[in-house]
């Protein structure tokens, strides 16, 4: 499934989780922001849910907002890729980021 094709509420949910990996080692680099950026034009979010996706970049997503056991099995595989597009955004892949991108695979595979 292409990323335009998810559901409305399945794109902010992707793009929670995206902010969540972006804040794993606790910072946000411009590269993962322009990532996120291309990403909310890519879905083609409107004004409303580009302006959450800001807040989420400001102030993470709380933890029990961003359960893997809510991604339904057939855009797992999007997920995955979001997640790992943006851990890799600013060249540099911490341990944090590695850990969280390799519990979220358990979980989602």
């Amino acid at each position: 499934m292409k990323l335009d094709k998810l559901p409305k509420a399945e794109r902010l949910q992707l793009m929670k989780f995206v902010c969540s990996f972006a804040w794993a080692d606790l910072e946000i680099a411009d590269q993962e922001r322009r990532f996120v950026h291309k990403l909310v034009k890519k879905l083609h979010l409107d004004a409303d849910e580009a302006k959450q996706v800001e807040k989420w970049l400001e102030l993470p997503p709380r933890a029990e907002e961003v359960d893997p056991a809510n991604v339904p099995p057939g855009h797992r595989s999007i997920f995955l890729n979001a997640a790992r597009e943006i851990i890799a955004a600013d060249g540099t892949i911490s341990e944090e980021e590695r850990e969280n991108f390799a519990l979220l695979e358990q979980l989602l595979t």
